[in-house]
C-alpha cells in the first residue's frame, strides 16, 4: 500500500513508502530502497534525505 509521493530536486526522484507486513520501506523511481522501518515517519525521513542528497 503506497502512502506518500514526494517529488524532489531537479532530477524528480519520485519516492513512495510501501508497507511490508509490520515494516514500512521508502522506495524511489531511481531504484534506491531505504531500510525497513517500523515507523512510517522514519521511512518518510529516509526518502527526504535521499531526495536531498
Amino acid at each position: 500500500m503506497e502512502q506518500q509521493d514526494i517529488a524532489t530536486g531537479p532530477e524528480e526522484h519520485r519516492t513512495t513508502t510501501v508497507e511490508q507486513g509490520r515494516f514500512c520501506v521508502a522506495r524511489c523511481s531511481c531504484g534506491w530502497r531505504g531500510p525497513a522501518r517500523r515507523a512510517r515517519s522514519l521511512a518518510r525521513s529516509d526518502a527526504e534525505v535521499h531526495g536531498a542528497g
